[in-house]
């Protein structure tokens, strides 16, 4: 389990500041005021924590309240869906309470996975209907989880008339997927996994994607960063991601941050 390996070293801090889009503050082992501390360290000064059931989501809208730092998106992750499944209704009802409250940004993260067979496909269709009904509802911004099922996502998505604001968590497709994603105006948040070699077909969707519609996450404490992989991850990893893309869009860093930072405000509102 990658939180049992030590966290990543501090990177070199960033020239302008940056926020992590998405990471799992619960699941990462150093206390959260550490964690925020060595983040705001590296110049990442933001965060969303990120809930996949009801207890995290909980958790997550509680650390957003008590830390300035902090927001938080709620959501039955698609792989959990099978379990709440016998509470629909009431959990449904508890992601909607949570996400009407004010330090909560996002709904999420809640979509499709067709990678791992713990909840049936169409489970978590009807489940991502419901998320989305949430988010325009609640006003706020909907984060997708889309592992190998692209098409399926923008169909559902396509037909739904989604909230003004979604948002492609650990972005997954090729450069064709990032054009439809720009079509669209859907916004493209981007982890750690673009720095590992084998990523090829992420760097070709960071290359055609609008600066604009780009976001860096880092899904901690999971896809820690080159040269920080094989350790846990936390939100001051997102150092390197920037790094990696700003170089693949030939922008300088700083320009790339402040113009993350202007799409993290306009997608999850004013810190």
């Amino acid at each position: 389990m990658i939180t049992d390996a030590p966290l990543a070293p501090p990177p070199e801090p960033l020239p302008a500041p940056v926020f992590d889009s998405h990471t799992h503050l619960d699941m990462i082992t150093e206390p959260v005021e550490q964690v925020i501390a060595a983040a705001v360290a590296a110049g990442i000064t933001r965060m969303v924590t990120v809930g996949c059931d009801v207890e995290s989501s909980r958790w997550a809208a509680a650390c957003a309240a008590e830390h300035p730092q902090v927001y938080a998106a709620v959501a039955i992750h698609p792989n959990d869906v099978v379990r709440a499944e016998p509470d629909s209704g009431a959990v449904l009802a508890t992601i909607a309470e949570l996400a009407a409250l004010p330090d909560v940004r996002a709904v999420g993260e809640t979509g499709l996975d067709y990678y791992r067979d713990h909840s049936p496909p169409e489970l978590q269709r009807q489940w991502f209907r419901a998320h989305i009904e949430i988010a325009k509802a609640s006003g706020k911004a909907l984060m997708i989880h889309d592992r190998e099922a692209h098409e399926d996502v923008l169909d559902i998505l396509a037909e739904s008339n989604p909230p003004e604001h979604v948002i492609f968590h650990c972005f997954s497709g090729d450069g064709e997927l990032a054009k439809r994603c720009a079509e669209a105006g859907y916004v493209m948040s981007f982890a750690g996994n673009v720095t590992f070699p084998s990523a090829t077909a992420l760097r070709e969707a960071v290359a055609v994607a609008p600066a604009d519609l780009i976001l860096v996450e880092t899904d901690a404490p999971f896809l820690t960063p080159v040269p920080s992989r094989g350790r846990q991850n936390a939100p001051a990893q997102v150092a390197h991601t920037l790094r990696a893309i700003a170089e693949l869009k030939q922008m300088d860093v700083a320009e790339l941050a402040a113009i993350v930072s202007a799409t993290g405000e306009r997608v999850f509102g004013a810190w």
